[in-house]
């Protein structure tokens, strides 16, 4: 059986995001009759239309579109295969997959990248918001090469998890409001608080912070983005429960917990195969911010 044909696939998504056959030419640098010939063979290989005839815009039919959202991926792989032959070509690393969880803060990230690229400048890589659980999940289905997790996770097969960094948890109070110099249960739990959504590490953590001095008590909001908790606290609507490393440059407005209260994170990783040289140096510069 034949292989289904990038190029191909190519011009159907061109035409898909343009709208028409000759907008499509025009973008991939291609005739008229070569972009009706790319559709025809298609559909010609997949028994199936793909483009509804007989109107001015291209329309796709349910199948073009199947086609096309799929073939995205398709497509971008592709871009990745050839990226990572022509770096190791040229000797340098590839291109390694990171999934982060919402509790890594933004402030860190780019330290990371800088030193990573500083380091091993023929390793790039690619980030995406991930939570804990689907990451573990990933790694074992090979779509992700390193996640930074909460900690700690269930063991799965092919994977390591090691300790990374375990980062305090704050109050950042409204300015307008009247706070204690550090925040108990007992005093959050008498005022509006938002913090982490429901399946969350940090929810659960915050909870048995609660628990632990006997109290239940409803958050006003629960968000899953550190910048949205922050801008409830900064409208002077809510407590917000965060990472202090997700606090930022505001020190008159963070509160310590009391009693502390830490979220744990660690480093997850395919094992087998053992990593390779490109995400060997990405564990390293991560490892170099574990403290």
């Amino acid at each position: 059986m034949r292989n289904l044909n990038l190029d191909q696939i190519q011009t159907l998504v061109a035409i898909a995001d343009l709208g028409t056959f000759a907008a499509a030419a025009q973008a991939l640098h291609l005739a008229p009759p070569t972009i009706s010939l790319h559709v025809k063979e298609l559909e010609a290989r997949l028994q199936v239309a793909l483009v509804a005839r007989g109107r001015r815009q291209a329309e796709l039919t349910p199948a073009g579109l199947a086609l096309v959202q799929a073939g995205r991926k398709l497509l971008s792989a592709s871009d990745d295969l050839v990226d990572l032959v022509r770096r190791c070509a040229a000797g340098g690393g590839g291109v390694v997959r990171v999934g982060v969880s919402a509790g890594v803060g933004m402030r860190r990230l780019p330290l990371m990248l800088d030193a990573l690229g500083r380091r091993n400048p023929g390793v790039e890589l690619k980030l995406e918001a991930v939570g804990s659980a689907e990451a573990m999940l990933r790694l074992q289905a090979d779509t992700l090469d390193i996640a930074i997790v909460a900690s700690p996770q269930p063991a799965a097969a092919r994977v390591t998890l090691a300790p990374w960094r375990s980062d305090p948890m704050v109050a950042l109070v409204p300015p307008d409001w009247e706070a204690p110099e550090t925040v108990t249960p007992e005093w959050l739990s008498t005022r509006r608080w938002a913090s982490f959504a429901p399946g969350t590490q940090m929810h659960g953590l915050i909870a048995s912070w609660f628990g632990q001095a006997g109290l239940n008590p409803r958050p006003y909001l629960a968000l899953s983005y550190p910048e949205a908790l922050k801008r409830l606290a900064a409208a002077n609507q809510s407590v917000a429960i965060l990472p202090l490393e997700e606090v930022g440059d505001e020190p008159d407005r963070v509160r310590p917990l009391s009693p502390p209260l830490m979220r744990p994170m660690a480093l997850a990783y395919r094992n087998a195969p053992a990593p390779g040289d490109a995400v060997s140096a990405v564990l390293e510069v991560l490892a170099a911010f574990a403290t």
